[in-house]
C-alpha cells in the first residue's frame, strides 16, 4: 500500500546546535535505511521550509507508523498521511509516456 506523507519539522529555536547536527545526521542515516528496507520510495523537499513530501510503501498504516517513529526527528515532526489508491486514468499504468510516444 502506498502512502503520501507530508512532514514539517518543528525544531525548537533554543536547542543546542550540536544536538541539531547530531540528530539531523542520524535522521539522514535512518531515512536511507528505510529506503534500503523498501519503505521509503521517494522524498521531495519543500523549498524554503523544513518540510518534505515523501512516498512510502508499507503493508498497512501500522507498518508505516512504526517506520515513521524510528526517525530521530520524529518527536519534532508534524506528520500528515494520505493513503493512496490506484486511479483508472493513471498515465504510468496506462503506459503513456511524455511526448505522446
Amino acid at each position: 500500500m502506498e502512502f503520501l506523507v507530508h512532514i514539517e519539522i518543528r525544531w525548537p529555536a533554543d536547542a543546542p546546535e550540536e544536538d541539531r547536527e547530531r540528530i539531523f545526521a542520524e535522521e539522514c542515516e535512518q531515512g536511507q535505511q528505510l529506503a534500503r528496507d523498501g519503505l521509503l520510495r521517494r522524498v521531495w523537499r519543500v523549498p524554503g521550509r523544513w518540510a518534505n513530501w515523501s512516498l512510502y510503501e508499507a503493508t498497512d498504516a501500522t507498518e508505516l507508523h512504526r517506520a515513521l517513529t524510528t526517525l530521530p526527528l520524529y518527536p519534532w515532526m508534524d506528520i500528515e498521511v494520505h493513503a493512496l489508491a490506484e486511479h483508472p486514468n493513471d498515465p504510468q499504468a496506462l503506459g503513456i509516456r511524455p511526448g505522446g510516444h
